[in-house]
């Protein structure tokens, strides 16, 4: 990068590198996270932890690594805004845009644990999050407390999982892809630590790209860095969740599509929001308390749609995908 700037400051100035840097950055965490949860899935799976508790754990944290990253390196770059406005918008993007799409796609059937328990606790620590708000910033202590959630949630899900576990259930896994992954040896689990290295590694290069070319292109447009915080970086680290739940959808996959979009909005709150937090307090900066608001409108809402018939219809999809263009155009005119 410095290299550009000193060797060609006009073009390294210009809008169009500082896109080029987005979509970059964009690719890179998409494909970071891929990596990651690759690596330290079959690492896991090889020393004898349950596929259902991988998936549990090191897929669900995996696809927040791209919010981490990106919240990580604008929270300590200055820019707390940012962190902020990529896990609101994020939390929002999985629910009204993630699960809309899903549901016109195809009606989803809702599993009675995720309206019995992920629901009530997504609801709480959507309250928690937006209560540590009002101070207007969110200190270690509150930091440390909701990492205390995700370890808490975490050992939760896992002992639950184990009581409930079947021989035939490979959660995240297929029985051929187990037994591919046991028979590869110790060469196998070099390349899954080489794997889980260069995706860490893309993973900090492309948070760093993302939120270079963000806050570049924000000040040329005259518009917050919240805003591109909210809906591009949002739309940009929830490429993970998208992906998947679209091919669940084609394979008829409700528990997959919902768990995914409500165990991600659990995770950015808890481990991302928690563990930014702990190593620098999040400044509140250009959020408002709408963007606040809608968060949490939008999470009783789908928890009343889940919970009416079990179901998420087309029309219920319809009505989140409405609601979140009218809140991107709303948002956009209040900047």
């Amino acid at each position: 990068m410095d290299f550009l700037y000193t060797q060609f400051p006009a073009f390294a100035d210009s809008l169009i590198f500082h896109l080029s840097l987005i979509l970059i950055g964009l690719v890179a965490l998409y494909f970071g996270a891929e990596w990651l949860v690759k690596g330290a899935s079959e690492i896991a799976v090889r020393v004898g932890i349950s596929p259902l508790v991988v998936g549990l754990t090191v897929v669900a944290f995996g696809t927040s690594a791209p919010e981490l990253l990106v919240c990580l390196e604008a929270n300590l770059g200055g820019r707390p805004d940012v962190a902020l406005g990529n896990i609101i918008g994020s939390n929002i993007c999985n629910i009204a845009l993630i699960l809309g799409v899903a549901a016109v796609m195809k009606p989803i059937v809702i599993n009675r644990q995720i309206i019995r328990r992920e629901m009530p606790i997504l609801i709480i620590i959507t309250l928690a999050f937006v209560a540590m708000l009002h101070s207007g910033d969110i200190s270690r202590v509150e930091g440390g407390l909701l990492f205390a959630g995700v370890v808490i949630y975490v050992v939760a899900s896992i002992v639950q999982s184990r009581k409930e576990h079947k021989p035939d259930d490979y959660g995240e896994f297929s029985p051929k892809e187990i037994e591919e992954v046991k028979k590869a040896g110790a060469k196998g689990i070099v390349l899954d630590i080489a794997l889980i290295l260069f995706g860490l590694a893309v993973l900090k290069f492309g948070s760093e790209w993302l939120v270079t070319g963000g806050d570049y292109t924000a000040r040329v447009i005259g518009v917050d860095d919240s805003i591109i915080a909210l809906f591009l970086f949002a739309f940009g680290t929830s490429l993970p969740e998208l992906a998947t739940s679209i091919v669940a959808v084609k394979k008829g996959e409700g528990d997959i599509i919902t768990g995914n979009a409500i165990g991600s909005c659990i995770f950015n709150i808890l481990a991302v929001i928690g563990i930014t937090a702990l190593v620098k307090p999040i400044a509140e900066g250009d959020i408002l308390m709408v963007d606040k608001m809608v968060m949490l409108g939008a999470t009783v809402a789908i928890f009343l749609f889940m919970w009416s018939r079990m179901r998420l219809t087309r029309i219920e999809g319809i009505c989140l995908l409405v609601a979140y263009a009218s809140y991107s155009v709303i948002r956009y005119n209040m900047a």
